[in-house]
């Protein structure tokens, strides 16, 4: 039986506090906080976007936030409205990881003998996540139109990279050898494909989530 949108965000809480990865993953997050309150000139007081992200990345597309000039109450409501956002993130990915450890419901149907099957399925049958992987396809093809197509592609990757971070990171330094390989193209295509591949793994987490918000074991 589904819950009722009023008892979501309860239910948020459980899953990103009920489970050692999700605590475990809390404390990680906030000792990163500190670190940022003690660094906030070195390049790890970054940690906190990172380890929120991908939805923490999309609030670069907000016209406001730390850094907000004007000062004063403006500045302070900027301030305050990028921690909250922040700390909503970091809740939402807590509660993912919960949700892969969750123990499955009496009632959720049986699944699948297929194991990849059974894997990749939360991506894509529910709409969250494949409103999630939507996103990544577009700013995979915006990056795709800008390099090809494009005579100035400028910084096209950033919108793939945010979209599908934080595993997306890791296909900047895997497509930088074949970049320099003397093959054309195939710098392109190892970062597409691993960018790719970073986003299936969110719309995975994000589609069991989902599940698990609605009350369903998988």
């Amino acid at each position: 039986m589904q819950t009722s949108p009023r008892l979501r965000l309860p239910r948020l809480l459980v899953l990103g506090t009920d489970s050692r990865l999700a605590r475990g993953y809390l404390v990680v997050f906030g000792l990163s906080v500190l670190v940022m309150l003690v660094l906030p000139d070195s390049p790890v007081a970054m940690a906190p976007m990172l380890l929120t992200a991908p939805l923490s990345l999309f609030g670069v597309a907000l016209p406001f936030g730390p850094g907000t000039e004007g000062g004063g109450p403006g500045e302070a409501l900027a301030v305050g409205f990028w921690a909250a956002w922040v700390l909503l993130c970091a809740l939402v990915n807590a509660a993912a990881l919960g949700a892969l450890t969750a123990k499955r419901s009496a009632s959720a149907p049986v699944r699948s003998n297929v194991p990849a099957r059974n894997l990749l399925a939360p991506a894509i049958d529910n709409w969250l996540a494949r409103a999630y992987c939507a996103v990544v396809a577009v700013a995979l093809g915006f990056f795709l139109y800008a390099v090809l197509l494009s005579p100035d592609p400028g910084f096209a990757g950033i919108w793939p990279l945010i979209t599908a971070a934080p595993f997306s990171f890791l296909a900047v330094p895997l497509s930088l050898p074949a970049e320099y390989s003397g093959i054309p193209g195939l710098g392109t295509l190892v970062f597409t494909v691993g960018v790719g591949l970073a986003g299936l793994v969110n719309a995975v987490l994000i589609g069991r989530l989902a599940h698990r918000l609605r009350g369903e074991g998988r």
